[in-house]
């Protein structure tokens, strides 16, 4: 993990209880006498989360609809470290996450560790409604967050950002999966990794708009890169998750193409390797 990142290291369970209660219903002691939860469970990865947001980030209410996606907190605070490397962060920055999610915890998170303005756009009006009701419980999350809804969903930037709007940069963590059947084998592969009983569920749930769409996250970065030519010059980094690194030579070419210069930045999160490519356009 990157070196300011403060999940660099084990879960402190004991701390992490006396903050959230409800947690200690679900951490356990595995094998190797460690405290853990069942990261296939979505109930336990819910309180673990709530647990962390109130500890390390003062948000005392979060919360997410069923079936929506429930997001690992060290990793999603490991992009915006990685992005904060990028910047000139001698003045106020200004990000906008494209598919904020119900969840809304990019924005969240950007807001408590950078003091960052954030906007947060999706296609998806319970998503958008629950993002705003985890911004409307905190004041500093109301001031630095405003919520977009992007009504056309051929759209990821137009429409969101306003003319004359400039924004220090973009970021996503685009759907993956190219259906589906795919996401539910990718589910499977996860909990079996886990060493836990087979289950058919999504492990960190979401809805179809979260985990895949057509072509999978290699067409979804090909459109992106296309419709970011138009913006241009009101964005100064364009960034973007890739979960598939088969991904990159196309993503590359598509990149040299728009007339971009753009870079890769690996993140280690354990045993998980993850990545993503940041673009911008020079005069």
């Amino acid at each position: 993990m990157h070196a300011n990142n403060i999940h660099n290291g084990s879960y402190d369970f004991e701390t992490l209880i006396k903050t959230h209660t409800p947690l200690e219903n679900f951490v356990f002691v595995n094998n190797f006498s460690t405290k853990t939860i069942d990261f296939s469970n979505n109930l336990a990865v819910l309180h673990l989360n709530k647990a962390l947001l109130k500890h390390y980030y003062q948000v005392t209410d979060w919360n997410i609809p069923n079936g929506y996606l429930c997001p690992p907190i060290p990793g999603r605070a490991d992009y915006l470290h990685h992005i904060h490397d990028l910047l000139d962060t001698t003045k106020v920055i200004k990000g906008l996450d494209i598919g904020v999610g119900s969840n809304c915890i990019y924005p969240i998170l950007a807001s408590q560790l950078f003091d960052w303005k954030m906007v947060g756009a999706d296609i998806n009006e319970t998503a958008v409604n629950s993002a705003n009701e985890n911004i409307a419980t905190t004041k500093k999350l109301q001031e630095n967050i405003e919520i977009r809804h992007q009504q056309l969903n051929a759209n990821l930037f137009k429409g969101i950002i306003n003319t004359n709007e400039y924004f220090d940069f973009t970021m996503c963590n685009p759907p993956f999966h190219s259906s589906e059947k795919e996401a539910n084998t990718g589910s499977l592969r996860k909990v079996k990794n886990l060493d836990n009983q087979m289950s058919s569920k999504l492990n960190f749930g979401g809805q179809a708009n979260e985990l895949w769409c057509n072509g999978g996250e290699g067409l979804f970065i090909k459109r992106m890169i296309k419709q970011s030519c138009s913006f241009k010059k009101q964005v100064g980094w364009f960034t973007c998750l890739v979960s598939k690194s088969e991904n990159l030579k196309n993503i590359y070419k598509q990149l040299t193409k728009a007339g971009a210069t753009y870079k890769t930045i690996d993140m280690n999160q354990g045993n998980k390797k993850s990545r993503f490519v940041a673009w911008q356009f020079v005069d």
